[in-house]
């Protein structure tokens, strides 16, 4: 589209959107004025405000005739999609005012004690939960009433210096522990072993509860949830005109009722809803390749949120910011517009080209076919990278303002008793040689009596333990390990102190020593590829 404006190579115009939108004194509204943002600031008017019309400065609502008008600036973001989802802001225009607050609705989510979260870093991680809840909406979609499990659940990293962001897919068939949990003043027992989307809406959990078990299973800490449903699809895609998809061949499937040639199509409501809930048409007929097909829709979304055709449409913009609001539930901490909206200008300056999606690598379940475990080494590498902020795309990342120090430099100085400090290391990892390789670094260190021990079921996260008047040296054990002080805990056998090391040992480094690279063969879309196809399944 040419609008006029003066473009980089990249194509994107150096006016700022929010400058095109002007105060009409006649109506004593904002409309959208394209020419305003190519004139100098000095030359345009200042817009008088009618008699009788009470303007407040600095965003805050002004009232007309018991109306509420509309704030200057305006923010374009959206979040949600189909429980998969979430912020792919841009930045350019956004009605904030009452109604939209209103349309939000958000729960209080209780995630544990503090010691027992991954540590907080300065990268931003979002948890997109997509509920498969029928409540309120009768036969059409089957189960009718079923308050809904954790149907799709996204992953969302952006890093430290925003620069790309990672989306891990986690599929709903996976076998994982979940973890106790309380929702408002009672208490959910956990289990050893259940399907991931269990986390959700089962015996009254909530989304703190698959907060709680997303940070158990990768180590990655969550910062914020939000939670869409099925109504979210069909309005957001309605909202943005439609989104393209792909067929590399004719579906048909009775089960989501898609029926579709091949090609390239433009969906929206109904329609839009099918394609990303159809899973016995496409692949393999299951939930692993449903995922890359609703990977492919979210993409093609978040590409059509950030067009010019959406940014310069005041209908567009208004459907897609009413109905994202409606679309959402979000944790307490972020349950209004003006926090969202900050959000969406963090996650917005992720260019789609550095977006990366992928799938939690899995085996199938040797004890049931129908189910999915992880797959070991692979999974840990990958989650091991996203703790740590390791890109999924090739990007120039930006350098920090004091450079990291090596492990040498950074390991702290061993207790002077350190000979007599019995160590005991157990490998709980899922990558063979683990336990051995920490000995070396704790023996080189000083701490000559250590030993690997046997090693044991795969852990999450890393644990050490001390017995009485041991602390301090547990301490120094796992500081020297690169294991956060919050892997300390009480209950070791007397005499020593017993390390099991987690998913989350990523050496004695720290996070220096994550890996660069991911699995081989990890699947993967970028959000601004256009050439994923969805197959017949075979």
């Amino acid at each position: 589209m040419n609008s006029g404006h003066r473009s980089d190579h990249s194509g994107q115009s150096d006016v700022d959107p929010a400058d095109q939108w002007v105060l009409d004194p006649a109506t004593g509204e904002f409309r959208l004025d394209l020419d305003a943002g190519r004139r100098p600031r000095a030359a345009r008017a200042r817009p008088s405000v009618r008699a009788g019309a009470r303007a407040v400065v600095g965003g805050r609502s002004a009232r007309r005739r018991g109306r509420v008008v509309r704030g200057r600036r305006v923010l374009a973001w959206v979040a949600g999609a189909l429980g998969l989802l979430l912020v792919a802001g841009c930045g350019g225009a956004f009605y904030v005012y009452r109604h939209l607050n209103r349309n939000i609705s958000s729960v209080k989510v209780q995630v544990g004690d503090e010691s027992e979260r991954p540590q907080a870093t300065d990268a931003l991680n979002l948890l997109v939960i997509g509920t498969d809840s029928r409540v309120g909406l009768g036969r059409a979609y089957g189960d009718e009433g079923s308050a809904g499990h954790a149907d799709t659940t996204l992953l969302f990293h952006v890093a430290k210096d925003r620069s790309n962001a990672t989306v891990l897919s986690i599929p709903r068939d996976l076998m994982v522990a979940v973890p106790e949990c309380r929702t408002g003043g009672k208490r959910i027992p956990g289990e050893p072993r259940a399907m991931f989307n269990t986390s959700l809406g089962q015996a009254g959990r909530d989304p703190g509860c698959t907060w709680k078990t997303v940070e158990k299973l990768t180590g990655v800490r969550i910062d914020h949830f939000m939670m869409v449903n099925f109504e979210a699809v069909k309005s957001l895609s309605t909202a943005v005109g439609g989104v393209e998809v792909c067929a590399a061949t004719a579906i048909d499937d009775p089960y989501s009722h898609l029926r579709m040639s091949a090609g390239r199509h433009v969906v929206q409501g109904e329609e839009a809803l099918a394609f990303v809930r159809t899973r016995h048409a496409v692949g393999l007929g299951g939930d692993l390749t449903r995922i890359p097909l609703q990977q492919q829709f979210i993409s093609s979304m978040i590409r059509k949120m950030k067009s010019s055709d959406t940014l310069t449409s005041p209908g567009k913009l208004w459907d897609l910011a009413d109905a994202a609001t409606k679309a959402l539930t979000v944790d307490s901490a972020i349950n209004d517009v003006g926090r969202l909206k900050d959000l969406a200008l963090d996650v917005s300056r992720v260019n789609a080209r550095n977006i990366t999606f992928t799938t939690v690598p899995v085996l199938d379940d040797p004890t049931d076919n129908n189910r999915l475990v992880l797959k070991p080494g692979d999974a840990q590498q990958l989650f091991a990278m996203i703790a740590a902020d390791r890109s999924l795309t090739e990007v120039a990342q930006q350098p920090s303002a004091t450079p990291s120090p090596s492990p040498s430099d950074s390991a702290p100085e061993p207790p002077a008793d350190a000979d007599t400090v019995r160590v005991t290391v157990r490998n709980g990892t899922g990558t063979p040689g683990q336990a051995g390789k920490a000995v070396s670094v704790l023996r080189a260190r000083g701490f000559a009596l250590s030993a690997a021990g046997a090693n044991t079921e795969v852990h999450q996260a890393s644990s050490v333990f001390y017995p009485a008047g041991r602390e301090d040296r547990a301490q120094a054990v796992a500081a020297t390990l690169g294991l956060p002080a919050t892997a300390v805990r009480a209950g070791g056998r007397p005499g020593g102190v017993s390390v099991v090391l987690g998913a989350d040992y990523v050496g004695a480094g720290g996070p220096s020593a994550a890996p660069t690279e991911a699995p081989k063969d990890l699947q993967r879309v970028r959000a601004d590829d256009t050439n994923v196809c969805a197959s017949k399944a075979k």
